[in-house]
């Protein structure tokens, strides 16, 4: 991930949240409103980045490679992709990593997945930065925002997505616990887990003794989990942990950086930290480079109407 805070929340709506542009390679509309025909090959690189915004997905089937997918980009036949947020902004300058290959022609993208293999794909321009790849054979298409490296918003997709980022490891090892604050249950807890595989609210917790390896741990609990916002503050999060025997646990979560987080307990005045322990690349759908997950399925799912558990910051 690129520095914490690298852009500000007014560069957060002029890039992500407007159309406003300048650089444009591929001219969008003349006098009539209407499309000025191009190649698709013009159009597919008119943009370094195409953010892929699947709570806009039309259709009933899955595309693995752009379910998980948060940006793809099209570089001289190689299809890249920013599958994970561990790096993002970073990783492979900024395009992530090679995940196959491309072909385009007419309206059709035609894509040789490393892992999933071939698919198809009817490519619409709906307006200079916006395109819709429609899949036949599932009915589905997704919609694709076209941006160039330097004036796309890393840090509102890493804080926009933040739960995938805490699924990104195999499990969380308390490192840090103030000397400040008073003494709580939570104290006993020195590792947490954030599954994945559809609901992406299910956490594990455990009070093994410190660095052991997360395939060694022995999970002593399993509950929900929800991430919310905090009004005026991009880049704190409200952490809620359900732990039945002693009540819910409330915490602000702010990033140090790609390995670890900071919790601050209000009701104790207790500040922990959690570094991240056995990183989970993702390559396709269920399928990852590090296998100590026990729950390898990622995948990002759409919201038809997105949870904002918007809070006042309690911390002084």
């Amino acid at each position: 991930m690129k520095t914490i805070k690298l852009l500000s929340t007014f560069a957060l709506v002029a890039t992500l949240f407007t159309s406003c542009y300048t650089e444009v390679i591929v001219d969008d509309f003349n006098g009539n409103n209407t499309p000025i025909p191009v190649n698709i090959n013009q159009l597919l690189n008119s943009h370094e980045l195409w953010y892929i915004d699947v709570n806009e997905t039309i259709g009933y089937g899955q595309s693995p490679f752009l379910q998980i997918a948060f940006t793809v980009s099209f570089r001289n036949d190689v299809l890249y992709a920013n599958n994970n947020l561990v790096g993002i902004g970073s990783q492979g300058n900024g395009f992530g990593i090679p995940i196959g290959y491309y072909n385009a022609y007419s309206n059709i993208l035609d894509i040789d997945h490393d892992s999933d293999g071939y698919d198809s794909f009817d490519v619409f321009q709906i307006d200079h930065n916006t395109l819709e790849l429609y899949n036949p054979f599932n009915d589905t298409s997704y919609f694709l925002h076209g941006y160039q490296r330097n004036n796309f918003d890393y840090d509102y997709v890493f804080y926009d997505n933040i739960q995938y980022f805490l699924q990104e490891y195999a499990a969380w090892e308390k490192t840090y616990t103030s000397n400040f604050g008073v003494l709580n249950e939570f104290d006993n807890e020195n590792y947490l887990q954030f599954l994945t595989g559809g609901n992406d609210n299910t956490f594990r917790s455990s009070q093994d003794q410190n660095g052991l390896n997360p395939n060694h741990l022995y999970w002593d609990y399993t509950g929900i989990y929800g991430i919310g916002n905090v009004n005026g503050n991009m880049y704190l999060k409200t952490l809620v942990l359900d732990y039945d025997y002693f009540d819910n646990e409330q915490f602000e979560l702010s990033v140090i950086n790609d390995q670890r987080v900071e919790l601050y307990h209000p009701s104790s005045g207790t500040v922990y930290q959690f570094t991240g322990r056995g990183y989970v690349a993702y390559l396709k759908a269920g399928t990852t480079v590090n296998k100590e997950k026990t729950s390898a399925q990622k995948k990002r799912i759409q919201r038809t109407e997105k949870k904002d558990n918007t809070r006042e910051n309690t911390r002084a």
